[in-house]
């Protein structure tokens, strides 16, 4: 029965779910007309909260081209190519390779969501080359599924937000550490749960009879620098050949911000510091420069997903923002909660949210004055109201497009392959954080 529904979910997203660009396409039309006949907005003024945010997420969509290529540099050198070897071995077979998988995205999600959303699918990459009968769709599906549990881990943006002095919600509920929060028995319980479901519901995905497999000659990354006798080498050549360089940057001057970085931030990971390690791994593992470069220009190729629809969703947000339709959406959720059912309907209307707002930050800021004053109201703890946006906030990426990018970039599938698994565990995932926020 299970293979049956994962068949027919996998059978829907073949089917019906468009490529990511025309998914950011769809839903800027959708948004676009709930702003019109939710909200007072006029049809010009919409349309310029449209375009006057367009560019915001710049900074951001570089990051993630930069977690991208950065992490398939990394991957692609000897070194990690070992590392990723021997821990791939570990799997003996296409059902086990399905659950490690999901372990180790877990575990690097839950530390850094960055970290977590390249390292699984590199490592999902790994096995696919090692394991027979492997369906390379559920593998990497599997390595997303554990993006899950990032808002409920270290780097959650909302938990260290409400635990940092002068943040914009301070007059209204103070400072909330994290030990009420990322440590809370209710909220390490909900990831406990999705560490045992998450790698049983996968593995239990798995059908050998309809198992994708893939060519692993095909996941190998091209070598294409030309090699030169050092006879025939310029002295440009020579430099480029050289191991002194990448030393230099990879063994010494990085290392040393690193180092100097965890001492004075308390050992606190983000995307800047993760994109740095990686990035200068990358220059040493390839240790000379023409190797390094070779790689780069082949990571780069996956980026244009993340190039061309980030600013998209930098409109989405516009929109959804400075109209007031994220508010009212959350408003409305608000209108028929009370004190028991006020964390899970703050969970649901956060999920829902999280489709025109794809970021953890920028969905806090939307949803903080309204569900936090709601609450306050109801006598709901405003910890158990932050977390249930968080989750919400990190529930619903299961499906949406704009997280799975890089992953999917660096597996060199369509979201369509991996969305059908991605929907069954939307659907159990959804249910165990409702109970776990309710009961707990």
């Amino acid at each position: 029965m299970f293979n049956r529904l994962t068949s027919w979910s996998n059978n829907l997203m073949e089917r019906y779910l468009p490529d990511p660009y025309l998914f950011v396409l769809i839903l800027t039309i959708v948004v676009y007309l709930m702003g019109l006949i939710i909200t007072p907005t006029a049809p010009g003024d919409l349309l310029m909260m449209w375009g006057d945010n367009f560019w915001n997420l710049l900074t951001f969509a570089m990051q993630m081209v930069l977690i991208l290529v950065t992490g398939h540099v990394l991957a692609s050198s000897r070194v990690f190519t070992y590392v990723l070897s021997g821990l791939a071995k570990l799997s003996s077979s296409p059902a086990g390779a399905v659950v490690n998988v999901t372990i180790v995205s877990l575990i690097a999600s839950w530390i850094n969501w960055g970290f977590g959303l390249v390292i699984g699918a590199l490592f999902a990459k790994e096995l696919a080359r090692q394991i027979k009968g492997v369906d390379y769709r559920l593998l990497i599906a599997s390595a997303y599924s554990g993006f899950i549990v990032w808002h409920g881990g270290l780097a959650g943006s909302v938990p260290l937000t409400i635990a940092t002095e002068g943040h914009f919600t301070e007059d209204l509920i103070g400072i909330i550490p994290a030990s009420e929060t990322i440590f809370a028995p209710f909220n390490l319980i909900i990831v406990a749960a999705m560490f045992i479901v998450l790698p049983i519901v996968n593995r239990m995905m798995f059908n050998k009879d309809e198992a994708v497999a893939v060519d692993p000659e095909k996941l190998k990354e091209e070598n294409d620098v030309e090699e030169k006798p050092k006879s025939e080498m310029t002295p440009a050549e020579r430099l480029e050949n050289s191991w002194l360089i990448s030393v230099l940057f990879g063994l010494l001057i990085g290392p040393a911000f690193v180092i100097g970085y965890f001492y004075f931030n308390g050992g606190q990971l983000n995307l800047n510091i993760v994109n740095f390690i990686f990035l200068f791994l990358g220059i040493l593992f390839h240790f000379r420069p023409k190797y390094f470069l070779n790689a780069v220009r082949n990571a780069v190729k996956g980026a244009g997903g993340i190039i061309i629809q980030f600013p998209f969703y930098a409109g989405i947000m516009g929109m959804m923002i400075d109209s007031g339709l994220a508010a009212a959406i959350a408003e409305w959720f608000v209108s028929f909660s009370n004190e028991v059912t006020y964390p899970l309907f703050t969970f649901l209307s956060a999920g829902l949210i999280n489709f025109f707002v794809p970021s953890g930050g920028g969905q806090w800021a939307v949803q903080a004055p309204v569900m936090l004053q709601a609450g306050a109201a109801l006598g709901v703890d405003p910890a158990k109201t932050a977390m249930a946006v968080a989750w919400g906030d990190a529930w619903t990426n299961l499906i949406q497009p704009f997280w799975a990018l890089p992953a999917l970039a660096i597996a060199g599938l369509k979201a369509k392959d991996i969305m059908g698994f991605c929907l069954i565990n939307l659907f159990i995932t959804g249910v165990i954080i409702a109970l776990g926020l309710v009961i707990f």
